[in-house]
């Protein structure tokens, strides 16, 4: 399993799994994986012939009053569960790769975003869809995979991924509840 921390390694490394492999799978996460995210691997590793799992805590959709710092952070954990499900590649940026000094471009999707969640939390959903087109930009997927759980999340990713021509397919897949009925 490749460990890959650059948009330019990852461009490179995406064009080679998809000559050798054929289809590119990528589940974005911000890392402390859990049974919702394996859930995401399964169903990606299924259906691509290589899977790519990005892992980049997202300083840019956490707002001012949310503690970016305190976010769990399990890299070697989330390495290890991505060597058992038989990932090809981890891309796992850093924040100065991803917003160079400077960085001044954002995409928003303000029609689907000010409602449900962007209305407690502005910004954060400009930050979320800014960050995957850069996945998408660096991984170049065939296919992307999200939980139903973040819904809105999903919808705004799709409509951004269709409205930019990006030609990814973004997959919506199941909930994965615990015992108790939590998501």
């Amino acid at each position: 399993m490749d460990i890959v921390d650059s948009p330019a390694k990852m461009r490179t490394l995406a064009g080679t799994l998809r000559a050798k492999c054929g289809t590119l799978g990528l589940v974005p996460t911000m890392g402390a994986l859990h049974e919702g995210h394996t859930s995401l691997i399964a169903s990606a590793v299924s259906e691509c012939a290589s899977v790519v799992v990005s892992i980049f805590v997202n300083p840019a959709q956490f707002a001012p009053t949310e503690d970016l710092d305190t976010y769990p952070r399990t890299f070697e954990l989330d390495l290890e569960v991505c060597r058992s499900r038989g990932v090809a590649a981890v891309y796992a940026p850093t924040p100065e790769a991803m917003y160079q000094d400077g960085f001044d471009t954002w995409i928003e999707v303000p029609s689907m975003s000010a409602g449900l969640c962007g209305l407690h939390r502005p910004g954060h959903f400009r930050g979320v869809v800014t960050i995957v087109a850069k996945l998408f930009n660096a991984c170049k997927p065939d296919r992307a995979y999200f939980g139903e759980k973040d819904f809105q999340q999903f919808v705004l990713i799709r409509h951004m991924s269709e409205d930019l021509d990006f030609g990814v397919n973004v997959i919506a897949c199941p909930i994965v509840r615990e015992k108790d009925g939590l998501a």
